[in-house]
Parts: structure tokens; C-alpha cells; sequence
């Protein structure tokens, strides 16, 4: 009786989340019946989002419902991308299906698709997708025990991130590595990479603190040249009124004189 109660008061506070969801899935797929097949890759990965988005769900049957149409959806997104040669959407795509393939401990299909995914950003030269696809490639890879393996690929990745002075991916890969360590039982080096991590983010918070201080100074600066100028405005308009008024009292002056 406790268990059906605790059941019934979780689908009562699901239910508005769940209703929301189900609105929009049903809004994409009326979408996909007027759009051209050109353009439909976009709303395939919309809605496979969406199912992905319920994938932390308790129910083992309903996450493995969700699971596969996420993976049915991501399919027909790629294969519309393939046919257009979209390679951001085959890019997002592969990261898709590596995530579900990885959540359902299918590591093989999760490491190939996030390998070609990390292909694509290499021949863009992409260097915050091969960061992110490198620490997920190594996410794998530790799943899988291959935690040599996984170094590598974070070793690579910070590389990349500290030669293009990218604190915000360099913080991302501390956290790679904080993840590898416990995963090794090394939960000292764990907490040596979570101190660096937890230092660059506080640096990139003070740049941006300091940055906004910067504009608000400049605009400060600005606000007090606008408001001189408009002051010296004032003072040039009430100079020229006064010599106006000067000048025709002078010539009233001048006038009355004559009569």
C-alpha cells in the first residue's frame, strides 16, 4: 500500500513535466508532416532530444521505450544529414548516439560513433568540439577499463585546450581527470584535478567580473563625456540667448536714441 502510494504521489508530480513534453513531441511530429524531406533532419534530432531528455527515468521498461526512440529518430536525422552532406547535423548526430549507445553500456557503438564525431571537428579544425569529443572518448574508455588509454585522450585534450588558451575546456578536462582518477582508485590525484578545476573556474569568474567592471567603467567615462558635452550645450545656448537679448536692447537703445 506505501509503494502504490509513494507511485501515485511521483506520477502526480511528474504529470505536468510529462504533459509538457508529450505537447511538444506532438507539435514536432504534426511539424514533420508539412515539411519538405530536405529539412526534416533538424526536427528528427529535435525530437530525439526529447526522448533523450527522459532518459534518467526510474522505469526500466519506459527508459528503454524512450531509449529506442531517441535512437529510431537520431537514425532518420543522419540519414537525411548523409544525403545533404550536413555535417554539423551528422556531427550531432553521432554525439547523440553515442550518449545512448553509452547509457546503455554498449561502449563499442558508443566509442565509434563519438570517434567520427570528433573526426568531423578535426577536419573543421574545431577546437572546442575535439576538446569535448576527446573527454567523452575518454569517458568511454575508462567505462570500459581502457583507462591508459583514456589518459591519452585527456592528455590530448588539455594539450589542445592550453595551446589555444581555452581556460573554460582546460577546467572541463580537469574534471575528465578527476573522473579517470576515481575510477583508478586514485583519489588523490582526483582531488588534486578537482583544485585545478575549481581554480580556473573561479579565474574565468573573476575575468568576467572584471570585464563587466571594464564596460561599466567605459560606459561611466562615456556617460560623463556625453553629459560635459550637453552642459557645454546648455552654456553655448544660454550664452547665445543672452547675447541675443543684449543685442536688442542695444538696438532699442540705439533706435530711441535717433528718435
Amino acid at each position: 500500500m506505501k509503494k502504490l502510494l509513494i507511485c501515485l504521489i511521483f506520477i502526480a508530480l511528474a504529470a505536468p513535466k510529462l504533459s509538457a513534453y508529450a505537447g511538444d513531441l506532438d507539435s514536432l511530429k504534426q511539424k514533420l508532416q508539412l515539411t519538405s524531406d530536405s529539412l526534416k533532419g533538424p526536427i528528427y534530432t529535435q525530437i530525439a532530444a526529447q526522448y533523450i531528455n527522459y532518459d534518467t527515468v526510474a522505469n526500466r521498461n519506459l527508459r528503454h521505450y524512450y531509449q529506442n526512440e531517441a535512437l529510431n529518430y537520431t537514425m532518420l536525422a543522419l540519414h537525411v544529414y548523409s544525403v545533404y552532406n550536413d555535417t554539423l547535423g551528422l556531427r550531432t548526430s553521432y554525439n547523440s548516439l553515442s550518449k545512448i549507445y553509452r547509457s546503455q553500456h554498449k561502449y563499442i557503438q558508443a566509442k565509434w560513433f563519438i570517434l567520427q564525431s570528433n573526426t568531423i571537428s578535426r577536419q573543421r579544425n574545431d577546437a572546442p568540439n575535439i576538446i569535448a569529443s576527446l573527454i567523452e572518448l575518454s569517458a568511454i574508455k575508462s567505462d570500459m577499463k581502457d583507462y591508459t588509454l583514456a589518459m591519452g585522450d585527456l592528455n590530448e585534450a588539455l594539450t589542445i585546450a592550453v595551446k589555444n588558451k581555452d581556460p573554460k575546456n582546460e577546467s572541463a578536462v580537469q574534471v575528465g581527470y578527476a573522473a579517470l582518477y576515481r575510477r583508478m582508485e586514485n583519489y588523490e590525484k582526483a582531488a588534486i584535478a578537482i583544485k585545478r578545476h575549481e581554480f580556473l573556474d573561479d579565474s574565468i569568474h573573476q575575468a568576467e567580473i572584471d570585464k563587466l567592471a571594464m564596460v561599466a567603467k567605459q560606459d561611466s567615462i562615456q556617460i560623463k563625456k556625453q553629459d560635459s558635452v550637453i552642459a557645454k550645450k546648455k552654456v553655448y545656448t544660454s550664452n547665445l540667448k543672452t547675447n541675443f537679448r543684449r543685442g536688442r536692447m542695444l538696438a532699442s537703445a540705439r533706435h530711441i536714441t535717433f528718435l
